[in-house]
């Protein structure tokens, strides 16, 4: 059996005897209507966006409330079109993993389309120009993760890549929010019709981020002369052009391959992951966690899908601010983080096994509960401790989530100003004693042992990517672990980043408090774990 329109319309009986739930509606009428009037571009288009953003148009097209799907495009790997979206007809195989070990399997059909963003490919471009400028259209969506939207290094130029597309212009934008920028401009062209840019990323105050990327570009072709102030009066009015904040959250880990031997068994071909030239692990299915939740700001000038039909909170912005910080620096994304450079030094290829570990379990235990919801921002719409709840005795135990920390581990640069800079901050607002907090410095702590490149037993360990590593690795450089005398303070500088930290470390005890972490951490074999058991004792 193969993943195609052609096998899940002849032969819908194999299907359902792999227990694989097909689509109630008319694939190919959906996808023609969708081509020719475009509601919805989603751009970034992996497995967070087939295992639940395109899974929630297929219900409402289900459920008779939409009559047409996504058109989805990548703007920076483009493997992942020409591998996983034009060989199976833009279909993806769902698997929902839950905790019992039962599994749920859906062929996702909402998808009409997969597009390279690649300016240098001009039938390509041509086609999303045209679907950017269709009145017919209501929103572009964005799953490219934070990097996406980063325009500047970390010393404050320009990428080398904006300063071309600035230079060259929007007809040869390279950088997604180059392409964006561009796009809007043939939009504008076309009659400056109303549109929602929505990210859907998993960073805080996205739709911020996304729209001043957007804006400097276009500013920035402004001063050169590429573009008029008309154009810029468009795209700046958020009555025409939008750009709703969201929080996102489902865990969609890499393929693995007992789900892959699943399908494999059960008669699907070609279900194989493999590696994309840029480095993204993935695989015809998407294999994820059944939890999902997605909270929009209803701001959409030229209408929207009825998104709340298919589970979504539709909101206004303060309510999504307030439940993006309950998740992202209290009762998810702090506890992953910690775990993730923990668990790479102790071994551990799954968050799962973790959670069998006591010292773990107690870490982000201490983290959530005891050091995050004191200090709680409670959204109104989810309960904050049964967030929290779900997510230690549900989420992260399953052991069919093939979840792994290294993933986790990556870009923690970009995360930890959030994740942890966020609650000092709401310690220090509340004159609360920094003294009391143990796991967050731990968790800093770690992190910088982790930057070191050895595991917990001295043996050599690969450091996740991270768009700061090389400098903050070189930053520590002559520190070797097992020797605590090499240690000369190297630390303190780090520690006085307010870019990563969110804040100066050095002007607070948290200092002095993770670098006796860090030291003691280096002291030999199994000083990770000691550190870390005697600390939460």
């Amino acid at each position: 059996m193969k993943l195609n329109n052609r096998s899940i319309i002849l032969d819908a009986a194999s299907w359902e005897r792999v227990n694989a739930k097909l689509p109630r509606y008319d694939v190919n009428a959906i996808k023609q209507k969708t081509l020719k009037e475009p509601i919805w571009l989603h751009f970034g288009a992996g497995n967070i966006f087939r295992g639940f953003i395109a899974a929630l148009q297929q219900k409402l097209l289900e459920d008779g409330l939409a009559d047409r799907g996504i058109i989805a495009a990548d703007t920076f790997d483009y493997d992942i079109i020409d591998r996983i979206y034009t060989p199976f007809d833009c279909l993806t195989l769902n698997v929902t993993l839950d905790p019992d070990g039962t599994t749920s399997r859906e062929i996702v059909a909402s998808v009409a389309q997969g597009l390279r963003a690649d300016s240098s490919d001009a039938d390509q471009i041509v086609r999303l120009r045209k679907i950017v400028a269709s009145p017919s259209l209501q929103l572009i969506s964005f799953t490219i993760t934070e990097k996406g939207y980063m325009l500047y290094r970390p010393g404050g130029e320009l990428l080398p890549v904006v300063e071309a597309d600035i230079t060259d212009g929007p007809d040869r934008a390279r950088h997604a929010m180059s392409i964006v920028a561009s796009l809007l401009l043939e939009r504008f062209k076309a009659g400056a019709h109303p549109i929602a840019l929505v990210s859907m990323d998993n960073c805080s105050h996205n739709g911020e981020k996304l729209r001043s990327s957007v804006l400097t570009v276009a500013k920035a072709w402004r001063e050169v002369g590429f573009v008029g102030a008309d154009f810029m009066d468009y795209i700046s009015d958020e009555a025409r052009v939008a750009f709703p904040w969201s929080m996102i959250d489902k865990i969609t880990p890499r393929p693995h391959k007992t789900v892959e031997r699943s399908l494999t068994d059960a008669g699907l071909e070609d279900m194989a992951p493999f590696v994309t030239s840029k480095g993204t692990y993935i695989a015809p299915f998407v294999n994820a966690e059944r939890p999902q939740y997605l909270v929009i700001e209803d701001s959409f000038p030229n209408g929207r899908q009825p998104l709340e039909r298919a589970g979504v909170y539709m909101t206004d912005r303060e309510t999504v601010n307030k439940t993006e910080r309950m998740k992202v620096t209290t009762c998810l994304n702090p506890l992953h983080t910690a775990m993730s450079v923990y668990g790479c030094m102790l071994g551990y290829e799954l968050i799962c096994e973790e959670m069998r570990d006591p010292d773990i379990v107690a870490l982000i235990k201490r983290l959530g509960y005891v050091e995050g919801l004191p200090v709680v921002t409670d959204p109104g719409i989810l309960d904050p401790r049964a967030f929290l709840d779900e997510v230690v005795t549900r989420r992260l135990p399953n052991p069919f989530m093939p979840d792994a920390p290294q993933r986790i581990a990556t870009d923690t640069s970009q995360k930890v100003g959030i994740r942890f800079g966020e609650t000092i901050k709401s310690c220090i607002a509340q004159n609360r004693d920094l003294s009391g907090l143990t796991a967050i410095p731990l968790a800093i702590a770690g992190w910088m042992r982790y930057l070191l490149a050895v595991d917990d037993e001295l043996a050599p360990m690969p450091v996740s990517d991270d768009p700061l590593r090389e400098e903050l690795q070189a930053r520590l450089s002559g520190v070797v672990v097992g020797k605590q005398e090499t240690y000369s303070g190297q630390l303190r500088d780090i520690l006085s980043t307010a870019s990563v930290f969110g804040l100066d470390l050095k002007v607070t005890p948290l200092a002095d408090k993770i670098e006796n972490y860090f030291i003691s951490e280096l002291s030999g074999p199994g000083a990770v774990r000691r550190t870390l058991h005697d600390a939460l004792m």
